[in-house]
């Protein structure tokens, strides 16, 4: 009886794991559908957090002024006027005079996220009907806000993508990679097939009124992350949360091993404090726990066809999407897979988490 529930385990999650992929490939191979209206020409601000410089971030931040958008302004956010993303921002701005754009300096203490207390200027100096707040190695394609307000109806509060990560050199940067496209984004892509949409805090493009309701940016500050708590906020409102129907790309650039693991555990622990009984379940992610499964039921035989099936299953979504599928890719999908459970474990070792110095326990500043 044991061993008969242990492959049956196992053959659910398979066909789980086949369905997210498929899901989320299919997004990819389907024609764009054809908005039942034309799109509404609402004014859009777009804001976008600095906090030091990065690589890419001449590019990432640049991309911003090539958006095709008859009405949109854009709103650069840093902290401090010392930070060192603001030369380049200034450069940007003033190669680019042909669009609305301003660098705004200061924070305000809403709240225990320093990302919060960054972007509240912006928020409170935006003109726009819709607000679409950016991280800063985000790259935009031309019709970004062609593919965001394409998402947005009557029942939708807040429109969302995951980062798909490009460009990475090294094992480890695959790693994040790996991390970041065939396990995340293809969950949070099949959830949105379904309608159970979910925001990814990299890319949160909020109805004005709807964030206004919600209590501005002060109350994203009541989880250990923003996008934990715009989902709450915006399900609480009874809307919906939407994903655009094509992720948008994040260049990964150099990682060591120590960097991914810590941000991969970070992430973790901004699910269990959000959404406590579905983090139980990552217990059981990955084809790892029911490889064993299937070793301790006796059924061995069947091991390698699990694990062709489901590895193959993701190569064909990376591939289908056009995110990475390399050899080196592969490597670290299963890699990531080795990780999962390490990763759920040491989640539990502590609540929260520092990022950029700063202690994050979900704790409002005061």
């Amino acid at each position: 009886m044991i061993s008969e529930l242990l492959c049956a385990g196992a053959a659910l999650a398979l066909g789980v794991h086949l369905t997210s992929s498929g899901l989320s490939a299919g997004r990819y191979l389907r024609p764009a559908a054809v908005p039942p209206a034309p799109l509404p020409l609402m004014k859009v601000s777009i804001i976008r957090p600095v906090c030091g410089l990065d690589a890419y971030d001449a590019e990432t931040l640049g991309s911003t002024f090539a958006i095709d958008w008859p009405d949109y302004e854009i709103l650069f956010c840093a902290a401090r006027e010392t930070d060192a993303a603001v030369p380049l921002v200034r450069r940007l701005i003033a190669e680019h005079p042909g669009v609305p754009a301003r660098l705004l300096i200061g924070e305000d203490p809403i709240s225990g996220n320093p990302k919060l207390n960054n972007i509240a200027k912006g928020c409170r100096e935006a003109r726009g009907e819709i607000l679409a707040m950016v991280d800063s190695n985000v790259l935009l394609p031309r019709d970004y806000l062609v593919q965001v307000m394409a998402r947005f109806d009557a029942g939708t509060g807040l429109v969302t993508s995951p980062p798909i990560g490009i460009r990475a050199e090294g094992l480890w940067a695959a790693l994040e990679c790996a991390f970041l496209n065939g396990f995340q984004a293809r969950w949070q892509l099949a959830a949105d097939q379904l309608g159970l949409g979910f925001a990814q805090g990299k890319n949160l493009v909020w109805r004005a009124d709807v964030l206004a309701r919600a209590g501005g940016p002060a109350a994203l500050g009541h989880d250990l992350a923003e996008d934990v708590a715009s989902t709450k906020a915006v399900r609480a409102q009874g809307l919906r949360v939407r994903l655009t129907r094509h992720a948008f790309a994040q260049p990964i650039g150099t990682r060591g091993f120590r960097a991914v693991w810590d941000r991969q555990l970070r992430w973790s622990r901004v699910r269990r404090a959000g959404f406590p009984a579905l983090f139980l379940a990552e217990a059981l992610l990955g084809p790892l726990p029911w490889a064993a499964a299937l070793v301790i039921a006796g059924a061995a035989a069947w091991l390698l066809p699990f694990l062709l099936i489901w590895y193959l299953a993701e190569i064909a979504l990376c591939r289908t999407a056009g995110w990475p599928a390399s050899g080196r890719d592969i490597a670290a999908m299963v890699l990531r897979d080795l990780l999962l459970q390490p990763l759920w474990l040491a989640t539990w070792l502590r609540r929260g988490f520092e990022w950029r110095g700063t202690a994050m326990t979900g704790d409002k500043t005061t």
